[in-house]
């Protein structure tokens, strides 16, 4: 997250847009309407770095480079999550990730 931010500061781009657009990977979430399977897809696709890679690459060998902006944005919104402990899911639920088991409850011990 924090070289996409340095990269994006570097170019000069417009931090408003930044703000405006970072949280858009989380659109994915709407996947887990059709099930946790289709969920776990549409999460794992929005928020894995292989798709910004795929696509930097396809744009820097055209020279269209308007759209690095906005794969910083999403590949700090990917680091940012990591960073907050949300992996990419598994089919069984949106609490069970590559990094381990979500859990909003706190476990007490006895």
């Amino acid at each position: 997250m924090a070289a996409s931010c340095a990269f994006y500061a570097h170019g000069h781009f417009p931090w408003g847009q930044f703000f405006l657009l970072f949280l858009l990977p989380d659109i994915s979430f709407l996947g887990y309407l059709a099930g946790p399977k289709t969920g776990a897809v549409a999460y794992n696709a929005a928020h894995s770095y292989i798709l910004p890679v795929i696509v930097g690459g396809v744009f820097f060998v055209t020279s269209r480079v308007t759209i690095t902006r906005f794969l910083l944005i999403w590949v700090a919104h990917i680091g940012f999550d990591r960073a907050l402990g949300y992996g990419l899911k598994y089919a069984a639920g949106f609490s069970d990730t590559h990094l381990g088991k979500i859990s909003r409850l706190k476990k007490t011990s006895a």
